[in-house]
This record gives C-alpha cells, structure tokens and sequence, in this order.
C-alpha cells in the first residue's frame, strides 16, 4: 500500500525565497496558510484512500509455466516407459517366460505415471490460478494509474482554485513589494509576467506564516535595497537573510552585523 501523500507545509513552499515552486503553487500554499482549502479536498482524500488500499501483488508465472513443463515431461517420459514395460511383460507371456518381475517393474512405474498425472494436473490448476491473478494484478495496476491521473488532475484543480482565491490580494501586495507591478498580475498565475522574485515577496505577503521567513540572493537584495521594514513589508516575523534577522528598516541586521 501506498501511503497517502500529505501536501507540504506552507512554509516549505514559500518560506525561503528564491522557491523552485511556481506562481500557482506559492499562491496555494498562501491560501493554505490561511486555513482555505479546495472544493475538490474531499475527492483528493477519497482518491488517495482508493490508492492507498490498492495492493498489487507479484505474480511468478514463469514457476508455474515451469513447473507445468516439468510435470508434462516427466508423465510423457513414464508413459512410455509403461509403454515399454507394458510390451516386456506381453513378451514373455507370449513365450511362457517368467513374467513376475516384468510385472512388479509395471506396477511400479504404472503408480508413479499415475502420481505425475496428478501433479500435472494441479501444475496446470496452479498455472491457471497464477493467470487469473496476474489478470487481476494488471487490472488494479491500470485502476491505479487511472487514479493517479484522476489524482493529479483534482490537485492541479486544488492549486488553480486555492492560487485563484487569493488572486486579487496577491495583485495589491504587488503594488507594495519592492519590483511589482499590478499592471503585470493579468487575469491569473498563468498570465503573470513580472518579476518572479516581487511574485514570490508579494505571495508572502498575503500569506500567514507561522516560521520565520529566510531570504537569500536576489530576495535578500530586493528587500534590503527597498528600505522598507521587512516584516512589515512581508507581514512575517521574523525575517531572516542567509540565518540573520533583517533589522526593521534598511540593509541592517538585527545582530549588529
């Protein structure tokens, strides 16, 4: 089974800018943080309940081909040795010649053609079973990969949806954030064409974090450059650039450094 996947913390999405995350998944973790959640959450769920019940066993058809093969060899190998037997013991009735021995060596093989009768019959059973179950294995592998499409189809509709909800305050945050530009926001995440680094700022910015937020590179410089109060600016408390708190306003740090 496979366990089902929690959604990552908003602060690992949006709490150390620059973020791999694109615009759509900084905005819903913003609303994540804020206690929204989507109108597909609860499909989400009973998707990844479905997925985690799901258990597909392996199937070794290779043994019970082989075995199957095995056990049809050695009853066509005894067959004709009973053939055989079968014809020495005929001889020897025809010429009078003692026949007991003949017949023991008959008997015997005749008993153990008849155990590798048995035995190829239930190979041929287990083969059968083995099939019905790798049918049914390939059947709940192509029921999960439906699911997982399914799966990532409402969670992609989770971030539009949660990114949309938060859309219009992520617009007013870029008029605040150092580098953004409302005029850029466009109608949703896939229009945006401003600057990515004023993006993620003004995401923080509508967000509620509840850890520190870390700026490093072109965040860190964008902030320090606006001689703005950084956690006024973000609403996030505390700020911090490469492991030090930004002071409360310009480039210098709270450490005296």
């Amino acid at each position: 089974m496979t366990p089902a996947r929690v959604p990552p913390e908003p602060s690992e999405v949006i709490g150390r800018l620059p973020t791999d995350a694109g615009l759509r998944r900084q905005l819903a973790a913003a609303a994540r943080s804020r206690g929204r959640t989507a109108s597909v959450a609860a499909e989400i769920v009973e998707i990844e309940a479905e997925l985690a019940d799901i258990d597909v066993k392996s199937v070794d058809l290779t043994a019970a081909r082989r075995r199957v093969a095995e056990a049809t060899g050695e009853t066509e190998r005894l067959k004709e040795r009973v053939a055989t037997l079968r014809g020495d013991a005929r001889a020897r009735r025809a010429v009078d010649a003692d026949e007991e021995a003949a017949l023991d060596e008959l008997e015997s093989a005749a008993a153990e053609l008849s155990a590798a009768q048995t035995e190829a019959i239930a190979a041929e059973q287990a083969l059968e079973r083995a099939r019905a179950e790798a049918a049914r294995a390939r059947d709940e592998r192509r029921r999960r990969l439906r699911l997982r499409d399914r799966l990532r189809n409402r969670r992609r509709d989770a971030r539009r949806e949660l990114a949309a909800s938060v859309y219009p305050e992520f617009r007013e945050a870029l008029a605040v954030v150092p580098g953004g530009d409302p005029d850029a926001a466009g109608d949703d995440p896939g229009a945006y064409d401003g600057d990515p680094i004023a993006a993620s700022l003004a995401a923080v910015r509508v967000a509620a974090l509840d850890g520190a937020v870390e700026l490093r590179g072109e965040a860190a410089r964008a902030v320090e450059a606006s001689k703005r109060n950084a956690r006024a600016l973000l609403r996030a408390s505390p700020v911090r650039v490469r492991g030090e708190s930004l002071a409360s306003v310009g480039a210098g740090r709270s450490d005296g450094h």
